[in-house]
């Protein structure tokens, strides 16, 4: 039985949060204690939306009440390793199979049932969300009647059927890649590479310019704010493409996350004028991950290369979302195009294809850099 208690400790951001978002922690979820973040009247079509990377249910905040006020019930948790949710091991050497992409999607289930629900009108996926969004309506499509993927393409489940090398994910050249990315003239290492090594939750948390000017700087670099984010198509699954790519995607060999950052930081009046992500809404994240630090973020980046998760996913291999399914992502976002070749096979991936939408004026943080016409997209996909 999955119980439900409101919790004065569970809410965050109070002061730049709509008082009618509500908070709450709900208890028994496949071993969590998960907080959500809610709008709109249970018993409505619910709507379930899940954060990425270095994110929290709150990057959700700018679009939850305009979907309830289009008559949805709108859900968003701190996924296992973040925020306020708990039950999950922080520690490196800790309990990593859980993080893997099945218990995560279990987690998501079994949060449905909490609710009380037998399906959601659409699971929405950002990020590192996106691929188990992804997940939800391709194993379970009878719970998850739509989906959205945000940011980040999903190609589909390893590919047992056919040439491997065409997912760079479940290739076994992608771990050959990330190593000639070290020979290169000027040596080079995968952003994911460095998430799953040990030193990266200490290199981020305890960045020597400070967590929340770490972050300001990691969230600039990825916006359409910073004005260098141009991104194009890139010819093939390389060392030499993949390092054409910023670095906050393909790092110098020596450096960790924050001193990369901190080469890119905005200025005081570029900080002053960004009003999608103002200095008490970055307080939060800051507070949230000075309490937790990253590691719970980066053990799913540590399950990517993990056999037992790929022999798992491989199961679903040849498996279609047979679903409606839409992408959004904002047009300067180089998450589009990190793994050639995703993004383009979304439409044979998904058989309910609905189309993929580039925002003008958003980088990585879609739904934050640009709510209102992410909403207006969500609005006409959950409509149709």
């Amino acid at each position: 039985m999955n119980d439900t208690d409101n919790d004065t400790n569970a809410t965050y951001g109070n002061s730049t949060l709509s008082p009618q978002i509500r908070s709450r922690i709900i208890h028994n979820i496949n071993g969590l204690a998960m907080h959500v973040l809610e709008v709109g009247e249970a018993g409505r079509p619910c709507v379930l939306l899940l954060h990425g990377f270095p994110e929290l249910a709150y990057s959700w905040r700018k679009i939850m009440l305009p979907l309830a006020n289009a008559g949805f019930h709108v859900v968003a948790p701190d996924q296992r390793g973040y925020g306020r949710t708990t039950g999950w091991h922080g520690d490196y050497d800790g309990d990593l199979g859980s993080f893997r992409t099945l218990n995560l999607v279990r987690d998501t289930l079994g949060l449905i049932a909490a609710l009380g629900c037998r399906s959601v009108a659409a699971v929405i996926g950002h990020d590192f969300g996106s691929p188990v969004a992804a997940n939800c309506a391709l194993i379970r499509p009878d719970v998850f009647r739509k989906v959205a993927l945000m940011s980040a393409p999903y190609a589909g489940p390893p590919n047992l059927f056919g040439s491997r090398a065409e997912d760079p994910r479940s290739s076994p050249t992608r771990a050959t890649i990330f190593d000639q990315l070290e020979k290169l003239a000027r040596p080079r290492k995968h952003y994911q590479r460095y998430y799953q090594s040990r030193e990266a939750n200490q290199n981020m948390w305890r960045a020597p310019q400070g967590l929340a000017a770490f972050l300001r700087g990691y969230y600039h670099f990825k916006s359409a704010d910073w004005k260098a984010n141009r991104p194009f198509r890139l010819a093939a699954f390389t060392a030499d493409e993949l390092a054409k790519m910023p670095t906050y995607y393909v790092m110098d060999r020596d450096k960790g996350m924050a001193e990369t950052v901190a080469e890119e930081m905005p200025s005081a009046a570029e900080i002053a004028a960004c009003r999608w992500l103002t200095e008490d809404e970055l307080s939060v994240y800051a507070a949230e991950f000075g309490r937790t630090g990253f590691q719970g973020g980066l053990q799913w980046y540590r399950c990517t290369d993990a056999r037992p998760q790929l022999a798992e996913l491989e199961i679903f291999s040849g498996r279609t979302i047979d679903v409606p399914a839409c992408f959004i992502a904002g047009k300067s976002d180089w998450g589009i195009h990190q793994f050639p070749g995703a993004f383009e096979r979304m439409p044979s991936v998904c058989s309910e294809w609905r189309g993929a939408h580039l925002i003008d004026g958003a980088g990585h943080w879609v739904q934050q850099e640009q709510p209102e016409e992410v909403t207006r997209l969500l609005l006409d996909f959950l409509r149709d």
